[in-house]
């Protein structure tokens, strides 16, 4: 399908990423390496709301939309974290879309979804597609020539209770991308393969101390070993960031809702305070507590976060009752499952006890018996609890 976007920057943007295609990450066969629990819809769901929303069985499996899917990095495991689901995913570069396409083939996403469609599109002209259940948009938004614009474009495709999740660019994380941006453009190294050798060659030219060179060095070096991605970094045509209050502004403008961050650790204060500044911090309101971590987090180089078309009220089951009487079923993305010692939603390292672990394997075994009735008497409602801390449990009320 020919691209017709309404979007000033298309052109140039869709030009770009023919001459670099985005992410650089290898091609495999088979399925994709890993997880993210953020491309998990009930672990999305867990995070947002506190537990699993209960599905009708006329509603039919999830409609999942990736918006700017680019080499099909995102796509191939929304495919594969959501068995049965109708996928599409659109993007305005043809040659990023090639790319996706042969990843998606030989991962065999076509073939654990109830349909899947890979299509030269812009975000800005689904109109005719309906509403979808979960929209993915990494990286793209801040892309365009009018991000509000694309907001609401995505806004008008989620379901009433449907999330979106988002990925844009932070000011504070990015001040020395921003100036070697500015630097090269000055120089007039253009967006193509001259320009990519004439980025890599500033960075061999800048003294060994000098700070630009050294930051991208430490924190960005590994991750733009790919040209691709060295070029989506320092030589974008089209690029937009922002700070947390903007962000806030941004999403309030759009008619949409703050639902969460899809990172909750990063904006703990606990994480970079302690004593009585911790507890002084933790008497904020929650922006308020979000905008001093800002302002003490200086590397904080993007916002990755949920909104949501209505309100939500994340369920904290303070009442053991009501907990011992839903059903669970298991974290889906662990590596090393069976064991007490795995990888957690994030990769993290967790253990747990022998206790714990035959819980599990009683939730496994018995998806549709109450928590209360797997026959782990009065210690059920701490290992429950405990299992709720460490993000191991999918709970349905």
């Amino acid at each position: 399908m020919p691209n017709t976007s309404t979007d000033a920057a298309t052109p140039v943007v869709s030009a770009f990423y023919d001459r670099f295609p985005y992410p650089g990450d290898p091609l495999q066969d088979g399925p994709p390496p890993g997880y993210n629990w953020r491309w998990n819809l009930k672990s999305v769901h867990q995070a947002v709301y506190g537990f699993v929303p209960p599905s009708e069985a006329k509603a039919g499996p999830p409609h999942i939309l990736d918006a700017g899917c680019g080499t099909g990095v995102t796509t191939d495991y929304l495919c594969h974290l959501n068995h049965g689901a109708h996928v599409l995913a659109v993007d305005i570069s043809p040659g990023a879309l090639d790319v996706a396409k042969e990843r998606l083939r030989r991962s065999g996403a076509a073939d654990v979804v109830a349909s899947l469609r890979q299509e030269q599109r812009s975000l800005l002209d689904l109109q005719a597609e309906g509403q979808f259940d979960y929209i993915n948009s990494v990286g793209v938004l801040h892309h365009l020539d009018d991000p509000s614009a694309g907001l609401h474009a995505l806004g008008e495709r989620l379901s009433d209770k449907g999330l979106l999740h988002l990925f844009l660019y932070a000011d504070g994380g990015r001040w020395e991308i921003h100036r070697v941006q500015r630097a090269l453009s000055q120089l007039a190294v253009g967006t193509g393969s001259e320009g990519l050798a004439l980025g890599r060659e500033l960075f061999d030219h800048l003294p060994a101390d000098n700070r630009l060179r050294r930051h991208h060095e430490q924190r960005w070096s590994v991750d733009c070993a790919a040209d691709a991605n060295f070029a989506d970094m320092y030589l974008h045509p089209q690029e937009t960031s922002y700070n947390l209050r903007r962000l806030m502004a941004y999403i309030e403008a759009s008619g949409l809702h703050f639902a969460g961050f899809s990172n909750p650790s990063v904006w703990d204060p606990a994480r970079l305070l302690q004593g009585e500044l911790l507890e002084r911090a933790l008497r904020l309101s929650p922006l308020e507590q979000w905008l001093l971590v800002e302002e003490l987090d200086p590397d904080i180089s993007h916002f990755e976060f949920f909104v949501s078309a209505t309100p939500v009220e994340k369920r904290v089951w303070d009442d053991p009752e009501a907990l011992l009487a839903a059903r669970a079923e298991r974290q889906p993305c662990l590596w090393g499952w069976p064991s007490t010692s795995m990888l957690g939603p994030d990769l993290e390292p967790l253990s747990i006890d022998q206790d714990a672990l035959a819980l599990l394997q009683a939730i496994e075994q018995h998806p549709e018996t109450p928590l209360g009735q797997l026959g782990f008497g009065d210690q059920t409602l701490s290992l429950v609890r405990g299992l709720m801390d460490q993000r191991l449990l999918l709970l349905h009320p």
